[in-house]
């Protein structure tokens, strides 16, 4: 997921125990019905989150300090992949379809 600005003011004072945010990412996954083989939190430069087609998923480090909103969907949009590779239509409906769920309303992304 292509990194963007965030709000002024909007980082966290703390960030998210690592434990703590992985434990959020395989709660949504079983949510979701996947598995990814492999977790790992790392400085990124231009992307929040990345995935790879061997089911490896790569946080940037800084997430752990933004609003679970946002952690949220970056979570749900890196995990989706492993569904549908790609962001056509199918993906950007079931992107949608758990945020809404889980918020009541669209995503932000």
């Amino acid at each position: 997921m292509t990194r963007t600005p965030t709000a002024p003011g909007a980082l966290l004072e703390e960030a998210v125990p690592t434990d703590l945010f992985k434990a959020e990412v395989r709660a949504w996954a079983s949510r979701i019905g996947v598995e990814p083989k492999q977790i790992h939190i790392r400085p990124m430069k231009r992307k929040w989150a990345s995935c790879s087609s061997q089911g490896r998923l790569t946080f940037d480090d800084s997430l752990l300090r933004q609003p679970a909103a946002f952690r949220r969907e970056v979570i749900v949009h890196e995990l989706l992949h492993l569904k549908v590779p790609n962001h056509g239509p199918v993906f950007r409906s079931l992107l949608r379809a758990y945020l809404s769920e889980d918020h009541g309303h669209a995503p932000a992304v």
